[in-house]
């Protein structure tokens, strides 16, 4: 917040009584803060997104604030915005949303979602943007960017490692320090310094055992002191269960309205909740308030926001496969072509998913109707499956689509999930499409070669069982209201898919990371899998996956060349240039996405084989080229060292990759980095040959046994016995240990007060 902000706040504050500020630290009702008239203090409303505006019609009350909601717009979900890869679509999506809530007097939207697809199971995957904190960070920063630049506010979600939706009220997330750093706070702290949002959400779920909105090192620690976050964190609706707890812990605002504000006032009085707490929190939701009252008033953009989510829905469809059928690949279809069209869900569209993010949407683009506005009035339609899946009127439809499929017409048969299959509030149990569908598709492709598949679903399906004989797959995912003309451009060529994967597709559930620790047991999810996350997984384990992260076909074909790296600076300045030139080599204009991956070849601790540091979007007409540039900060070699618990660049080699894929990496150079030179405390747990290493240590050992140092590097046992361990069976005094620690400059680093409770190993 601005210093003005901050200083109107404190002054309002010091005029409140004790009851009046306790009674902003919680809601008025489910969607608005607390009101104090005497004092001038207005309430503000919040509204769910990240999809779109999804305002609770009539009075809001106190219920589970899920009536139906004012019209708005439906856009696609941050699965497709997040396979666009593009920062830009992003931002003006988030601006066209905030455009809407500003008409109708909503102040703050609770979006972006930035948690990490842990695990493709979790329910509400459909919400987030991506596996890898990098994608997710880039682009959680451009919705915040679009929202608060049309006077709205942004809530960062869900504040942390909420990662699945079972028992996700109270389970404990079970996490190491360095893999929370790594992947699941990255996301949240680029969007928090860079982007300066209004406020965070504390989920659910515990971490580490402590519930997120009780967590002082998670909400005071990191998230304030570290991180520098000045405004509003506000619970995640329901998540407090001890308001003074919560205060303690750095949770600002409990919403909906819960307990009584008489609690905090006699925890103050009685010297459990220090005044000081709570006026911070006071002076926070003041401040958030002034903004939003200093906000300006919804402009009158012309844009026309249907369209907008047409284009986002083009651009986060992924071509995930499209194979030559009589010589030529499938698609695009020309628009003279034959087409027969299969799938109850072409005509009874899935474009959104279910739970708090449910958009009442202005209108909705059936695609059966727009492939008949592409391909004619006549075009035939054979439902071919039911959404309730009943077996018997599934054989009935199967064998009248498989009947219109025969002859030489392209069947675009649609595919998905239904509804029941993926919501907010629970997880999904396999990642297969229904039973009906895949004995359709199958059937259809037995009988016809030209079979297009189109997806709609908000997590991933394994295609193993039916896809292999598909010539061309499209994923849509949830589209939004413009599905159905997204899904005619596409097909038709008059816009090309440039989404690209931001999750990895396995073959089989048992191939993803977290497949024996997810959702948890017993209360507990224990994150196994450590740093090795999504294609960080696939790729250390050598497990092939169907599609890989960044995957994505167009009409076109690139090729990406002369790759240069200059690196300059050293150690937490250390910066990367990299540069390399895209030509289209194909017929027609289309969109590359360079992708660059950083490896770390030589490293004390377990790191993913490459990591994405950087992308860049480029659009070129056939035979042209560009040279691309993108900048790498120290963070894209850095890791964080769970000894000495911050970001470190080591000095060493790394390998700069650009490609079109995890798996397809396209040019290499490796470079040389100089980093900080890092020399990790000695204690009297660090082993011999901890002690031997050490530039300071070893000389100091040697003194301290004289003539017994020979013996012992010569005893290949002590290597790894710790060195309190080996003194103490030698009958080496105590206090000759803690002098050779002193002089050693280590300390003793027990981690009492660390926060690892629950700590993983980082291997996979």
């Amino acid at each position: 917040m601005s210093g003005d902000d901050s200083a109107g706040a404190a002054d309002s504050a010091a005029r409140l009584t004790l009851e009046q500020k306790a009674s902003l630290t919680s809601g008025s009702d489910f969607w608005h803060t607390q009101p104090v008239e005497e004092a001038d203090v207005p309430a503000i409303m919040m509204a769910d997104g990240p999809t779109g505006l999804r305002k609770q019609a009539g009075e809001p009350g106190l219920s589970l604030g899920m009536g139906k909601s004012v019209p708005a717009t439906c856009f696609p979900t941050a699965t497709s915005l997040g396979s666009s890869w593009d920062p830009d679509l992003v931002e003006r999506v988030a601006a066209a949303i905030a455009r809407e809530a500003r008409a109708e007097g909503v102040s703050v939207i609770l979006a972006p979602g930035v948690n990490i697809k842990r695990s493709p199971l979790c329910g509400r995957n459909f919400e987030y943007l991506s596996e890898d904190p990098y994608l997710s960070g880039e682009l959680g920063l451009a919705f915040v960017r679009g929202l608060q630049a049309e006077g709205v506010g942004a809530s960062v979600k869900h504040f942390a490692a909420n990662n699945a939706e079972t028992d996700r009220m109270r389970v404990s997330a079970d996490v190491d320090e360095r893999t929370l750093h790594e992947i699941y706070l990255a996301a949240f702290e680029r969007v928090v310094t860079a982007g300066d949002p209004w406020t965070v959400m504390a989920s659910y779920n515990k971490v580490n055992g402590t519930y997120a909105t009780e967590n002082a090192w998670l909400l005071r620690e990191v998230l304030r002191d570290t991180w520098g976050f000045d405004g509003v964190v506000v619970s995640d609706w329901g998540a407090v269960h001890d308001r003074v707890a919560a205060l303690r812990g750095g949770t600002d605002l409990a919403m909906p309205p819960f307990g009584d504000d008489e609690v905090v006032v006699e925890a103050v009085r009685g010297g459990t909740l220090e005044e000081g707490v709570l006026d911070e929190a006071v002076r926070r939701v003041l401040a958030l308030v002034d903004r939003a009252g200093e906000a300006a008033e919804a402009n009158t953009h012309t844009l026309d926001p249907h369209a907008l989510a047409r284009e986002a829905a083009v651009a986060g469809s992924v071509l995930l496969k499209n194979e030559p059928v009589g010589g030529a690949p499938l698609l695009p279809l020309s628009e003279s072509a034959e087409v027969v069209v299969v799938g109850e869900l072409a005509r009874t569209p899935r474009f959104q998913g279910s739970g708090s993010s449910r958009v009442n949407p202005t209108r909705v683009d059936v695609p059966l109707d727009a492939l008949r506005e592409t391909w004619g009035d006549d075009v035939p339609f054979a439902a071919g499956y039911t959404l309730d899946g009943s077996p018997e009127e599934d054989r009935a439809l199967r064998a009248e689509a498989v009947e219109a499929a025969r002859g030489g017409r392209t069947v675009v048969c649609l595919l998905g999930l239904p509804e029941s299959y993926e919501s907010e509030g629970y997880d999904r149990n396999h990642l297969d499409l229904p039973p009906a569908q895949v004995e359709l598709v199958q059937e259809l492709v037995a009988v016809n070669p030209r079979v297009v598949v189109v997806l709609a679903n908000g997590g991933i399906v394994t295609p193993v069982a039916w896809s292999r004989e598909v010539p061309a797959l499209l994923e849509t995912w949830l589209a939004g209201q413009a599905v159905g003309s997204a899904i005619a451009e596409v097909l038709s060529g008059r816009a090309e898919p440039t989404g690209r994967l931001a999750e990895t597709i396995p073959f089989r559930l048992e191939d993803t990371p977290a497949f024996l620790d997810f959702p948890g047991h017993l209360g507990h999810s224990r994150y196994g899998e450590g740093v090795f996350v999504g294609y960080r997984y696939y790729d250390v384990k050598r497990i092939p996956p169907a599609y890989p992260f960044g995957h994505g076909l167009g009409y076109t074909t690139f090729s990406q060349g002369d790759l240069s790296v200059e690196v300059t600076g050293s150690g937490d300045e250390v910066r990367a240039s990299v540069s390399v030139t895209v030509t289209n080599t194909g017929g027609r204009t289309g969109t590359d996405v360079v992708q660059v991956y950083v490896s770390d070849l030589d490293s004390p601790v377990a790191r993913p084989e490459r990591e994405l540091k950087g992308f860049a979007k480029v659009t070129l007409e056939p035979g042209a080229s560009e040279r691309v540039e993108l900048e790498l900060g120290p963070r894209a070699f850095a890791y964080w060292h769970p000894v000495l618990r911050r970001w470190v660049v080591e000095p060493g080699t790394f390998t700069v990759s650009v490609g079109a894929s995890a798996a397809d990496l396209r040019r290499s150079v490796t470079v040389t980095v100089e980093g900080t030179e890092i020399r990790t405390p000695l204690t009297p747990q660090s082993t011999v040959a901890e002690w031997e290493a050490d530039p300071v240590g070893g000389p100091l050992l040697a003194s301290a046994f004289g003539a017994r140092g020979a013996e012992l590097k010569a005893n290949p046992m002590a290597a790894e016995v710790p060195l309190d361990v080996l003194v103490g069976l030698a009958g080496f005094p105590r206090e000759n240990i803690d002098a050779l620690v002193e002089a050693a400059g280590g300390a003793d680093t027990s981690d009492d007060d660390a926060q690892d409770d629950g700590a993983q190993d980082d291997g996979a």
